[in-house]
């Protein structure tokens, strides 16, 4: 149950950054800002990225894993003078970092491997000829975790055990996030 409890609190900061482009989409002064990623650009007649992948969801999505990692360590802060002996808050600061006053570099990097990972999978879904907001199972659903662990590993490397941990626990929130954002009419598609 621990590794479960660390998994979720290591990767939250990825997850709130993958969530975050549909909630900046909806704040009435960002909503302007939808400049895409590849600004148009193609590749073998296609798009490279689409419509969809814009630098407002990037740069927001960034934004909220680093407010992100940083709120966790101030729980974690409060947490950790009250220890009488080593647990779960002791763990969790050790593998995030909270000891040095480089977390938020791995905030940043989860926010951003989250959000580039997304943008390689919508790379190859243009080439293969996915439709843009078509599901394309599983790739949808493990190309954020994918890319933010790997952009994360220089800063927190995880056991392999950690890592498969991950993919799967994150994976399965991935699936049902979305198909309550369809249930809320935040997404278009239930997965």
């Amino acid at each position: 149950m621990r590794n479960i409890l660390l998994g979720l609190w290591f990767f939250l900061p990825a997850g709130i950054a993958n969530a975050s482009p549909v909630f900046a989409n909806k704040f009435p002064v960002l909503h302007r800002w939808k400049t895409p990623l590849d600004f148009g650009k193609s590749w073998r007649g296609k798009r490279l990225f689409g419509d969809n992948k814009t630098w407002r969801g990037l740069i927001f999505g960034v934004l909220m894993a680093t407010l992100t990692i940083w709120i966790q360590h101030r729980i974690w802060s409060h947490q950790i003078g009250r220890l009488t002996r080593p647990g779960f808050f002791y763990e969790a600061g050790n593998l995030m970092h909270f000891y040095s006053n480089h977390y938020w570099l791995l905030g940043a990097l989860l926010g951003l491997g989250a959000l580039l990972g997304d943008a390689v999978e919508s790379f190859f879904k243009r080439q293969v000829g996915v439709p843009a907001g078509a599901s394309w199972f599983p790739f949808d659903q493990v190309d954020y975790i994918l890319g933010g662990l790997l952009l994360s590993a220089p800063v927190a490397l995880l056991t392999f055990r950690g890592y498969c941990l991950i993919i799967v626990l994150w994976g399965g929130i991935h699936v049902i996030v979305s198909y309550l954002g369809y249930l809320l009419k935040l997404k278009d598609k239930p997965i």
